[in-house]
């Protein structure tokens, strides 16, 4: 059972966001709050699996939010999926930035809410093409920061942290670096523990930093699952 804990400002939103996760046999919403310090306690309280979090609240806002959440190892296991009304903004920088997995717009299909409230859960929260290509928009704008934080990484764990910052899932990864998804996952997780990332959308955020991953580089075929 997925267990989930909504924060946002607005009731009826909460509500109808709470009316289509009741719907299913494997989610359950434990606890509602309506500003971003009641959700941080919240979340301390319950220790959800997701998050979902608006980003402009009263009191804490969503950013702030986050960061508190990512910043507790009793949530280490708590995935935070930021909610927006606007898609790419300047709030997506800040997000990952603070320790968010994902985002979600809000007039999101009800099936595609669903399904990233499932990838979430499993750790697997990884951004959007579409928010990946923004964020390529971005860097084209400032400079790289150093690539010492890479210094740790083996060959392999590189090239992996690279494909992730590309968009692609573990699976893509064993095929295009000739391994076993097992395998993939393995340079995966290391990488992320040596660059003290607290998941995937983060070690985009070390890729381009470091310039690891150019801006607006060739991207490699994707590949329907």
């Amino acid at each position: 059972m997925i267990r989930v804990v909504l924060v946002d400002d607005q009731p009826l939103l909460r509500g109808g966001f709470r009316a289509l996760l009741d719907l299913e046999d494997d989610i359950e919403v434990v606890g509602e709050a309506g500003d971003g310090l009641a959700g941080v306690a919240l979340v301390r309280e319950l220790v959800p699996d997701v998050a979902l979090v608006d980003v402009q609240m009263p009191v804490v806002d969503g950013i702030e939010a986050t960061r508190r959440i990512a910043a507790d190892p009793a949530l280490a296991g708590v995935h935070v999926v930021i909610l927006t009304n606007y898609g790419f903004d300047e709030h997506v920088f800040d997000a990952l930035r603070a320790g968010a997995a994902g985002f979600l717009v809000k007039d999101v299909v009800p099936e595609d809410f669903l399904h990233a409230v499932r990838v979430a859960a499993r750790g697997d929260a990884l951004l959007a093409p579409s928010i990946t290509r923004r964020l390529i928009d971005v860097y084209v704008t400032q400079p790289p920061h150093s690539a010492a934080a890479l210094a740790e990484l083996t060959n392999r764990e590189r090239e992996a942290v690279a494909l992730v910052a590309r968009g692609l899932t573990n699976d893509q990864l064993a095929e295009r670096m000739a391994i076993s998804p097992l395998t993939a996952k393995t340079h995966v997780n290391r990488a992320m523990s040596k660059l003290h990332a607290r998941d995937r959308a983060q070690l985009v955020i070390v890729a381009y930093e470091s310039g690891l991953v150019a801006p607006r580089g060739p991207q490699p075929p994707r590949r329907s699952a």
